[in-house]
């Protein structure tokens, strides 16, 4: 793929706040180009996540029953506004394009073409995308399924499809006879997923929106707020007015969790100042090194324990609740014991000061939110890093009590709500026998397979099908030299979609562009305009209503698409009404609740409420849905997130992939790091000085990337410019999915099996002149 550059790159340090004057011209610039400014996407992003409007279709952030005027941030209205431009990619875009050529294209101009607006089928001759029409479409992947063995067959899909589709998608792969049903929470919060239930009994996290109204401290860990969830810096920055204080742990300096200038005050905007001080602490931890910098916080706050105890004062421990509510304590104390500081120190990067300064103010707190997102999931050890969490909370009873708990924050807008009606690959975690009973069919009752084990399994040749609801899989998975190799012997390719992406041009034998409505545009069905639902990533449903125009004539919504490509494939093997659903999706409401009744009790009727409705988490109650029906403490088995990957030689470094502030996922919506200073390119390394210094490089000079692994696999990325910037010596960083090539698949959270992209060991190789020359030809 050619390089992701423009022709002028400027690069310099941005000091000034996240949010102010920096982001509304970003977005003017954004509609400007998109053919929106003189449209009305303002009168619509006026209703993005309101009560009579639609929920963001970037960021899984909650939406507030009393909504501010502007309730969207930067990055959503970015996601509206690329979501409803003017540009369309028909049949004559493709006519004037081969598939082949189209792969040097980078993501960003892909997208840029818009929308998506007639079923394409891909013709081998010709090598191009050609017009076909829905029942032809419908028939021909119907009858490529049925001809194939279920279990060979994968039904993915990305965060953004809605309640009602999901639960539709997997009853339809289910009556079909696969457990093949990934999402891209594999990829991200699967850590989550498996490593709250081992610690208190709950998949999802247990805080609220209003829990950061009565909280009195927060701690981060691993997350960049100001790109992945802007609108919740509106909650810190209140919590940062009244004193409350922010501890945040990362290795790069993230702006968001810096300084915030509030677009939504007209007097912080007309202030000179910079903004508000969102993070009391920061601390630069080394990449990888949460778990030792937990483990010091914890050891501080049992310090502390033991003086109070000698002294004759309150414990800091919360013992009352320790021993009603909790198992495994005593193990959990040797290990804070045994530890020796030195290694502490050593593997986090901060000092043993800075940490005994964060377990002080932490004793003190009553009330104490954990947030955290990918820093510390996608790591080796990375379900280890969600228990040392919990521990580090459960040690002051902060979990289950107003203003306290762990809060994961999930990327996607609904890829927490999708497992929760039934997109899995864990046959434990669906209600199959309800399913049977009610739909009269056997579903299948093995394991699936997740988003890594698809992608060995596309390898290996055993996945021969791949339907997407959405998303730009192979993209967003690591290894994408192999897995782009293999994907062209897939038999069937099927992508529901709304933008062209890099995925759509990795053809198989048969291949699908089914067009779909997005979730801001009206849906109008038998019964009338639909309403569909999502959940947060704080375990709260809403309702989202369409209110634009659809982008073309021929697009179908996507629970209608589900419901044609289930009747055209396993029509007469169950009793579900597949037209009746679609005819009315209050109808599926009804289906989602009487499979799921504890989190769906009389969703109808409150899927509307402003603010949504919460699901029955127990944990949040202090009900420990464990093994043993209490909270556990689960000491790690080492201080090393990544035990397996040797950066001990002088020649590796730890690759940390990151996200810039002008893309959401694998979507880039320009070359504009706003919030890093990184404008024009995307193909960037950001160094220690230190180690520019002592590889012999200098700012600007291009560099190849390759994986420290000695597998017999090649891996490596062309043309990254050196950049100096604020990172821990030893760690680097680059943009996903760009540098995603050099993630082997085998390098992944041992349980969850997410990749482990912020812990990759890689080493550089300086590019010849003559390299350079060849690339700009």
């Amino acid at each position: 793929m050619k390089p992701s550059v423009t022709d002028h790159v400027d690069i310099h340090p941005y000091k000034r706040p996240t949010g102010g004057w920096g982001s509304l011209t970003s977005l003017i610039r954004k509609a400007a180009s998109e053919g929106l400014l003189a449209s009305g996407i303002w009168s619509t992003l006026m209703r993005q996540n309101k009560s009579d409007g639609y929920m963001c279709v970037s960021c899984s952030w909650a939406k507030p029953a009393d909504p501010r005027p502007f309730e969207f941030c930067e990055n959503g209205a970015k996601a509206t506004i690329w979501d409803q431009t003017k540009h369309r990619c028909g049949p004559e875009f493709f006519a004037m394009h081969p598939v082949n050529a189209l792969l040097d294209w980078p993501d960003h101009d892909l997208e840029k073409q818009g929308r998506l607006v007639e079923p394409m089928r891909y013709n081998e001759v010709t090598d191009k995308y050609e017009p076909v029409s829905w029942e032809t479409a419908f028939r021909d992947i119907g009858d490529e399924l049925r001809k194939l063995d279920p279990k060979s067959v994968v039904f993915y899909t990305s965060g953004r499809a809605s309640l009602e589709a999901s639960f539709m998608y997997q009853l339809f792969a289910r009556i079909y006879g696969s457990s093949n049903l990934p999402d891209s929470s594999n990829m991200c919060h699967e850590s989550t997923s498996v490593g709250l239930p081992e610690s208190i009994g709950s998949p999802v996290g247990t805080v609220q929106l209003e829990d950061f109204n009565h909280c009195d401290m927060m701690f981060f860990f691993g997350h960049n707020t100001g790109v992945t969830a802007p609108r919740l810096l509106h909650p810190i920055e209140e919590a940062r007015q009244r004193g409350v204080p922010v501890i945040t742990f990362n290795p790069l300096p993230e702006r968001g969790l810096k300084r915030f200038k509030n677009p939504q005050s007209p007097v912080e905007m007309l202030s000179p100042g910079p903004g508000t001080k969102m993070s009391s602490d920061f601390y630069q931890v080394r990449g990888g090194g949460d778990i030792a910098a937990m483990t010091g916080i914890a050891k501080a706050v049992l310090a502390l324990d033991d003086a109070a105890l000698q002294a004759g004062a309150q414990r800091v421990l919360d013992t009352a609740f320790i021993a009603e509510h909790t198992h495994g304590f005593d193990e959990f104390e040797t290990y804070l014991r045994r530890t020796p500081w030195d290694k502490i120190v050593e593997r986090s990067g901060i000092t043993r000061a800075d940490l005994e300064h964060v377990g002080e103010i932490y004793s003190k707190a009553t009330a104490v939110i954990g947030n955290y997102g990918m820093g510390l999931t996608q790591h080796r050890h990375g379900t280890e890093n969600v228990h040392m969490l919990c521990n580090l909370l459960l040690m002051r009873g902060n979990i289950g009590k107003p203003g306290a708990g762990v809060s994961p924050l999930r990327g996607h807008s609904n890829v927490q709500g999708q497992r929760t009606v039934g997109i899995s690959e864990k046959p434990e975690l669906v209600p199959l026998d309800k399913l049977a009973e009610f739909y009269h069919f056997e579903p299948p009752r093995e394991k699936g397979r997740d988003t890594v084990e698809t992608c060995e399994s596309v390898i290996d040749g055993s996945v021969k099908a791949f339907i997407g609801l959405g998303g730009n899989f192979v993209r967003a998975v690591p290894e994408t030299g192999l897995v782009e190799e293999a994907w062209r012997h897939l038999r069937l390719h099927v992508e529901i979609a709304t933008k062209l992406n890099r995925s759509h041009l990795l053809c198989g034998a048969v291949t699908y562009l089914l067009p779909c409505l997005s979730r801001i545009e009206k849906d109008v069905q038998a019964s009338g305009e639909q309403h569909v639902s999502m959940e947060d990533s704080t375990a709260c449903i809403h309702g989202s209503f369409g209110y634009r125009q659809p982008a073309g004539p021929h697009l179908l919504s996507e629970p209608k698409i589900v419901a044609e490509l289930a009747k055209a494939t396993v029509a007469d093997r169950s009793s579900v009404p597949w037209d009746d659903w679609v005819a009315d999706y209050s109808r599926i409401r009804d289906e989602i609740e009487r499979c799921y009744p504890a989190h769906f009790k009389d969703f109808n009727n409150r899927f509307l409420t402003p603010g949504g409705f919460h699901r029955d988490i127990k944990a949040s109650k202090r009900v420990w849905e464990t093994s043993n029906k209490k909270a556990n403490f689960k000491p790690p088995t080492m201080l090393e997130t990544d035990p397996d990957i040797n950066v001990s030689k002088p020649d590796v470094l730890t690759l940390i992939t990151i996200r810039s502030n002008d893309q959401f996922n694998t979507t880039v919506y320009g070359y504009r790091d706003r919030l890093r200073g990184i404008n024009g390119t995307r193909m960037v390394l950001l160094m220690n000085e230190r180690d520019i210094a002592r590889f012999g490089l200098s700012e600007g000079d291009e560099v190849d990337l390759e994986t420290a692994a000695d597998d017999g696999v090649e891996r490596r990325v062309r043309g990254l410019r050196v950049t100096p910037y604020s990172i821990p010596a030893g760690n680097c960083a680059g943009y996903y999915p760009e540098l995603n090539p050099l993630i082997p698949l085998w390098h992944r959270a041992e349980k969850a099996h997410v990749p482990a992209a912020k812990s990759v060991p890689v080493r550089l190789a300086a590019r010849q002149a003559e390299q350079r020359r060849a690339d700009r030809i």
